[in-house]
């Protein structure tokens, strides 16, 4: 080996060892060691009753799986008996939620020198989260956190790694430039329904793939101080992203473009999860809002039983904005903001000009108009639209659909008769199981309460069992292995393999794209020209990929000089 080679990878190692002396260094002694205090709660170990295996029960505590394989926990107390609660109920749910989660991060960065890094940048960047989270709800991650996996103390203690995947959600949403959220909710009332009460629907786009999404859970609070309310989010989390409390108060979140944070503070479903907690009106939800430090971009769309209205909170790290409408009954949110507080906002423009979330917004403006009277069967047909503009064909999975066939979840709010239906899997197609909160809290047995509006559920999207869903579910897994084909010179794939995939879903650019990828890396250049051309008559993104297309299809035609 040449002394010229060894030099450049002596000032890599350096400047690594450097980082990480750094990260480990910069005031992140006192949060690796912070516990938050509890001895003030009293607390009883849960001692949790195993019925069957897909029910558990402690006291007035209790976890099932409903018809529809979702989760549905009951827990209530002190915030640290509703952390120990949750947690004993849930543990296995929870560990198996930790696994799917941390081997996906593995996936990331399969490299155990860099896992270091990584986990010396969570130290230093998270360093300021427990002074900006409140206390009552560190009490409750605590007790949750005591059913963690031992698996993977080695990232960080218990409680602490607990806390960090609260604001792993966030950086997920300040990321959305990697494709995982594009979240699209609407609130209408008066003319606009058929009964006139508020109806407000939202799908979660949040993506951390299939497996993350399997075990869902819709989880109903009764804390010891404050409203008791629901939420839908999934395993080992106590945020809320989805969620309505008993005075009629629902919210739901939508990313905003952000800048790539430098400090971890509130976690935007921590703010959200105070809001249906503590707040009975807009007016509330707002005041709690304005009061939060934030580290990312959020749009929080509060609806109200009280007020009969809904507006969307628009917050991020250095402003602050509340959009209300006007002479109109009805509130529409993707993915960028709407009030004065960012009009002259350069980084939201140029997310309205280059990203999808416009489209977006004027699909719900199309369909609002074509429902009239919106029923909550017909918010989840909206919900689960998956063409474009116009009734366009633009293939399944494009972002630019309301319904991306990735969705977490989906839900709709009744807030005045406080009803809340929930989608089931696959994504927002299976049938909505719909909630009574008035029902829930009233005390009667959970067995019964929990199944009292059964008969209001909507039925599953024919949709999910039809021939084109299957060739949907297919063509996602041959993408991948196409992809990995892409970037491995020594994988070929046979000659009709990607006339195959392509016609699975052949509205979609994106396959025409990979495929593109794929003929360019194994140099078949007049293959890879058609595949670009044809991704490029089809209805692309956002800016930066249909510049991607471009850019490969001007490579490809010097090539083929």
């Amino acid at each position: 080996m040449k002394k010229t080679d060894l030099f450049p990878s002596y000032k890599k190692v350096l400047f690594y060892l450097t980082f990480c002396f750094f990260l480990t260094s910069c005031g992140i002694s006192k949060s690796v060691k912070h516990i938050p205090d509890v001895k003030h709660y009293s607390l009883e170990i849960p001692d949790v009753s195993r019925i069957n295996d897909s029910t558990f029960s402690y006291k007035q505590n209790y976890l099932t799986k409903n018809r529809q394989q979702l989760w549905e926990l009951y827990i209530k107390g002190n915030p640290l008996q509703l952390g120990y609660n949750n947690g004993a109920l849930t543990q296995n749910l929870m560990q198996k939620q930790e696994d799917i989660f941390f081997s996906k991060v593995e996936g990331f960065v399969p490299s155990k020198f860099r896992q270091r890094l990584l986990r010396g940048f969570l130290k230093w960047y998270n360093r300021k989260m427990y002074l900006n989270v409140r206390e009552d709800y560190q009490a409750e991650l605590y007790g949750l956190s005591q059913y963690s996996s031992d698996q993977y103390d080695f990232i960080a203690p218990k409680y602490l790694r607990s806390l960090y995947l609260h604001g792993a959600h966030d950086i997920g949403h300040a990321m959305q430039d990697l494709a995982m959220v594009g979240c699209s909710s609407l609130a209408v009332w008066n003319e606009n329904t058929e009964d006139g009460d508020l109806l407000i629907g939202r799908n979660f786009d949040f993506y951390v793939g299939d497996d993350f999404a399997k075990n869902k859970l819709v989880e109903f609070v009764q804390p010891e101080e404050g409203i008791p309310y629901m939420s839908v989010s999934w395993p080992g989390m106590l945020g809320v992203v989805s969620g309505m409390n008993k005075e009629g108060i629902t919210v739901t979140i939508n990313a905003g473009k952000s800048k790539i944070p430098w400090m971890a503070k509130t976690p935007i479903s921590l703010v959200t999860r105070e809001i249906l907690q503590f707040a009975g009106n807009i007016e509330e939800a707002i005041a709690i809002a304005k009061k939060r430090k934030v580290f990312v971009s959020e749009s929080i769309l509060v609806g109200s039983a009280h007020d009969k209205n809904a507006v969307i909170i628009e917050v991020s790290p250095k402003n602050f904005g509340v959009y209300k409408v006007h002479n109109t009954s009805r509130v529409l949110c993707t993915n960028h903001f709407q009030s004065d507080a960012y009009k002259d906002d350069r980084r939201n423009q140029k997310h309205i000009k280059e990203s999808h979330s416009e489209y977006r917004y004027e699909k719900l403006q199309e369909l609002v108009q074509e429902e009239k009277k919106i029923t909550p069967e017909k918010m989840a047909s909206i919900l689960r639209n998956t063409s474009g503009l116009h009734n366009k064909s633009i293939g399944y999975g494009n972002e630019k659909a309301l319904n991306q066939l990735l969705a977490h979840h989906a839900v709709i709010f009744s807030p005045q008769k406080k009803l809340v239906w929930v989608s089931s899997n696959p994504y927002q197609l299976g049938e909505f199981v719909c909630y009574d909160l008035n029902e829930v809290f009233s005390g009667k047995p959970l067995s019964q309460s929990l199944q009292a509006k059964t008969g209001l559920n909507i039925a599953r999207d024919p949709f999910a069992d039809s021939e084109e869903f299957g060739y949907y579910e297919q063509s996602k897994m041959l993408g991948r292995e196409i992809s990995e084909a892409s970037e491995n010179k020594d994988i070929l794939l046979s000659d009709d393999l990607i006339p195959y995939y392509q016609s699975m879903n052949p509205d979609f650019w994106l396959v025409y794209y990979q495929s593109g990828k794929y003929y360019y890396h194994k140099k078949e250049y007049p293959k890879a020209k058609i595949a670009f051309d044809k991704a490029l008559t089809k209805e692309i993104t956002t800016v930066p990929d249909r510049e991607n297309v471009e850019k490969y299809l001007r490579k490809t035609l010097k090539k083929l000089k």
